[in-house]
């Protein structure tokens, strides 16, 4: 069985794929999709995903809430950034893989196991991981910086 040696669009694929979602739902609760209540809009403002993250951590005292609210919304616009232009790619991607596991993790107590699984934060986690295993990221900041290096 012969592997693939190429991993420039599988990198590409995973880099998209992982930015766009976390940069959509960023934009989500920011309100720059619409506002809450229209069509493709899941939170449409702060306080409606905040509503949403106090459910997601009911294991968690109240007050802690909108810090990890804060925290992993500066996340996925971070790693989204950094993914879509391949800058520390690998950081960013297992960056992505410990905040894809970490919302698996609190919806799988707050609301059961079909919840992540439904929602493929499994399968983000699983693609960030992966990611982080690719060799070099063609088409990146990173393969600039790589580049001016071994010159």
């Amino acid at each position: 069985m012969q592997l693939i040696k190429n991993y420039t669009i599988p990198s590409i694929a995973l880099r998209c794929s992982l930015a766009g979602s976390y940069l959509w739902e960023v934009a989500d609760r920011l309100g720059i999709l619409g506002a809450h209540g229209l069509p493709h809009v899941g939170w449409g403002d702060w306080s409606h995903f905040v509503a949403y993250a106090r459910q997601t951590m009911a294991f968690l005292p109240p007050s802690w809430v909108p810090f990890f609210a804060i925290l992993a919304t500066i996340g996925e616009a971070g790693f989204g950034l950094m993914l879509l232009a391949g800058l520390f790619t690998r950081i960013a991607a297992v960056g992505s893989f410990l905040l894809a596991l970490a919302f698996a993790l609190s919806m799988s107590i707050s609301f059961g196991i079909e919840s992540p699984l439904g929602y493929s934060v499994f399968t983000v986690a699983a693609a960030s991981l992966l990611l982080a295993t690719i060799p070099d990221y063609k088409y990146s900041i990173d393969s600039v910086i790589n580049k001016n290096k071994q010159s």
